[in-house]
């Protein structure tokens, strides 16, 4: 039996929630502390011939934290790019970096890895999809067809990322066609008080809004299904924007695990060092 402990961060390229300042050293530090396993890592820049405190940040964390990594680029300027990045304390077998770009204005990629976790192949995919919906809907076929040509169904799997998706489409698909469950849906606590900032606030709003209010039928209320079958309505978590997270656009999902627990790292120092907040899960591999 191993634990993993699995963090997904889109690290804004290692500067701050504004942009304003190089946030990457306390970066580097506030994962440190979180002893991570696994590091899903979206806006990573690979290359700055700007500022060389901001070269090669995968290498960067991956050192400090004593990691193996990957890189998957999907952004390539004249002095800088950037894409998502895997970091591993297990070993690393393979990667490829599969182009899922739906226009030139947007490029994206999708980072798979193979991890060896004592005897057990593990499949991790790096995701950060796109801004739209109609090109979100065929990057995710892409991700499907992906899955479904390459993970056996027998192998643990892991998707971490940016999905961008607040409206929440996504989850259907994913447990419908290939078995995977959202973190927070399969938490001993789901999203509990704790982890729910804005929560007063947003009483408050949801009282004095309670006459518009129309009730969603149940089959549209239901974000992922239990672990036993049951609908259970535990909608991802807040995540963006960093100081006052709102949006639900960053997620885990698994297969072949068991969830000890999954929260939301919000507060200092994290909503200073990106406009994302991470997520932290631990899992379990029978």
């Amino acid at each position: 039996m191993a634990v993993l402990r699995i963090v997904s961060y889109n690290i804004h390229k290692g500067r701050s929630a504004m942009g304003a300042r190089e946030s990457l050293s306390a970066l580097r530090l506030g994962l440190y502390g979180l002893r991570p396993d696994l590091l899903f890592l979206q806006e990573v820049q690979g290359r700055n011939e700007r500022e060389s405190i901001l070269d090669a940040q995968h290498e960067s964390l991956g050192a400090a934290l004593g990691m193996g990594v990957c890189y998957g680029c999907n952004v390539v300027h004249a002095q800088t790019d950037h894409g998502n990045a895997f970091l591993s304390r297990h070993p690393i077998l393979s990667y490829e970096n599969q182009d899922i770009s739906d226009h030139r204005l947007e490029q994206r990629g999708l980072l798979h890895a193979t991890i060896l976790v004592d005897e057990t192949l593990v499949h991790c995919i790096v995701v950060h999809l796109g801004l739209f919906a109609g090109g979100r809907s065929r990057q995710i076929h892409a991700l499907v067809e992906r899955i479904k040509r390459l993970v056996p169904a027998e192998d643990p799997l892991l998707i971490a990322g940016d999905f961008n998706d607040w409206t929440n489409r996504l989850a259907p698909l994913f447990v419908k066609q290939l078995g995977l469950y959202e973190v927070f849906a399969l938490s001993p606590q789901g999203l509990t008080a704790r982890q729910l900032p804005l929560r007063k606030t947003v009483r408050r709003l949801g009282s004095s809004l309670r006459g518009l209010y129309v009730p969603k039928p149940l089959s549209e209320a239901v974000y992922e299904l239990g672990v036993d079958g049951a609908a259970r309505g535990t909608p991802p978590p807040r995540t963006f924007p960093a100081a006052f997270p709102w949006l639900r656009l960053d997620r885990i999902y698994q297969r072949g695990f068991a969830v000890r627990n999954a929260r939301v790292l919000h507060g200092n120092p994290w909503r200073q060092l990106s406009d994302h907040v991470p997520i932290f899960a631990e899992l379990e591999l029978p």
